[in-house]
């Protein structure tokens, strides 16, 4: 995966200039939208207990849910992300936004489990369809000497939507409730997407695909480059080769099967791990006899790993190698998963243990959208990532339906956490093949790149 793969339409203008005001823009309008997708999928994990309360059933009683929503996240990547590369990755985002928002905020008049199964399931479209596009965007919109970097800090703003849930849930839930929590969850969103319509630029690639968005796609470039007289060579592309090249068989063909299944697998067994942590560990806690304040707080901690995972995730694979760090990454997760099994729920092995995870498994999940953008070329960027986090959303769905089973039949954390351990050795034999595939060993492509091997 080395320089053809890795093409940038922009890369004329965005490579050799220092980073605009517009691409900031860019990156934080992302990184806000990511806040709030992961604010909007997380909270309801934190209010198992008072939605089960109110509702009259059992916490168990509402797997469906989360299942339910994490299938619509699984619908939305795999059909609203391949619509943004042929209609336009803004208008996609835009449209999935105000799903998420709207049906976020229409939660709270939920008043029956089935309700909830409505509405968490189109929220999870919006939810669903937004990321592979800020993905695809802050991926054109950024200099390829920083893309891994920028896609990662891009997945930073999940586990801080994660965080903010939690601490909201932990200061206002017994002030405001339950509901009110999620009306906030659907204002917000709602408000950013006019920030999005007014100031997030249209991809590029897309507007270079007909020769009328020239000045539209001139005005940007401007942005982008002020002082810049006549637009590159690169920028203006044929529309009829660039419709052909965005179908779904791209993903397959050119001995790209091989990359894209074994990038499918990790993706599926780091999200199952992903989700049965964020659903279930508050819950799991309080059956082993732990105050809930005690799994908010350990569910915070793994959202600020999280953060800090994501942070470091693009150097760490710009100085080692994505595929090494991946790996290294799935064996850390293994052995602190063990050594948990092995030991007594305490404070001091808990809280460091969640922190650790935080830092591995989310960001391993960065890492592997930063692949996911790079392997794929441009313009079937969207339809790649959000087939592979479509794909992996098969791992969120089977991660919280698989722990509502465990509790239901009774397990203990230690059986639990031995269980957890499947997934990992799965995703660690994935990524252990995909680093024999020589294109595995990407580096993003500038002036002067070498491959890393």
């Amino acid at each position: 995966m080395h320089t053809p793969i890795l093409n940038n339409l922009l890369c004329d203008v965005v490579d050799n200039r220092p980073v605009s005001r517009l691409q900031y823009e860019v990156i934080a309008l992302c990184v806000l939208v990511a806040v709030l997708d992961g604010f909007d999928t997380q909270i309801i994990g934190f209010l198992v207990t008072a939605i089960s309360s109110t509702l009259g059933v059992t916490p168990q009683a509402l797997a469906p849910v989360f299942a339910v929503g994490l299938f619509g996240l699984m619908l939305g990547a795999l059909l609203l992300a391949p619509m943004a590369d042929r209609l336009g990755r803004k208008k996609i985002l835009v449209v999935s936004i105000l799903l998420f928002g709207t049906f976020a905020a229409l939660t709270a008049l939920a008043t029956s489990v089935p309700q909830l199964l409505v509405l968490r399931f189109l929220t999870g479209i919006g939810l669903g369809g937004a990321i592979p596009n800020l993905v695809a965007l802050i991926s054109e919109y950024s200099p390829r000497r920083y893309s891994r970097s920028a896609v990662t800090l891009l997945f930073c703003g999940m586990p801080l939507g994660a965080m903010l849930a939690g601490l909201t849930v932990d200061q206002l839930l017994h002030t405001l409730g339950w509901q009110n929590l999620f009306l906030i969850g659907g204002a917000l969103p709602l408000l950013v997407a006019g920030a999005v319509v007014w100031r997030l630029p249209e991809s590029v690639e897309f507007l270079s695909r007909k020769p009328s968005n020239r000045d539209a796609v001139s005005a940007i470039i401007q942005r982008l480059a002020p002082g810049l007289t006549e637009l590159p060579a690169s920028i203006t592309r044929a529309r009829a080769e660039v419709a052909a090249s965005t179908s779904l068989g791209r993903l397959f063909t050119g001995g790209m099967w091989r990359r894209t299944l074994l990038l499918w697998l990790p993706y599926a067994m780091n999200l199952l791990i992903l989700y049965f942590i964020m659903s279930w560990i508050p819950t799991v806690l309080v059956a082993a006899h732990a105050p809930l304040s005690l799994g908010i707080r350990a569910i915070i901690l793994f959202s600020l790993g999280g953060v800090i995972g994501s942070v470091i995730q693009g150097a760490m694979m710009n100085r080692w190698g994505a595929a090494n760090v991946l790996t290294t990454e799935f064996a850390g997760y293994l052995a602190i998963v063990l050594a948990l099994s092995q030991l007594p729920v305490s404070l001091y092995s808990l809280f460091p243990a969640m922190l650790m995870l935080g830092v591995l498994v989310q960001g391993a999940q960065a890492g592997l959208n930063a692949l996911a953008a790079e392997l794929y070329p441009q313009e079937i960027r969207s339809t790649g990532v959000g087939w592979a986090l479509g794909v992996g959303r098969v791992g969120s769905i089977a991660g919280p339906l698989c722990g509502g089973l465990m509790l239901a039949a009774g397990w203990v954390l230690t059986e639990i956490l031995s269980a957890a351990l499947i997934p990992g050795f799965i995703a660690l034999a994935a990524m252990t093949l995909l680093r024999l595939e020589p294109s595995s060993k990407a580096q993003p492509a500038t002036s002067s790149s070498v491959p890393h091997p």
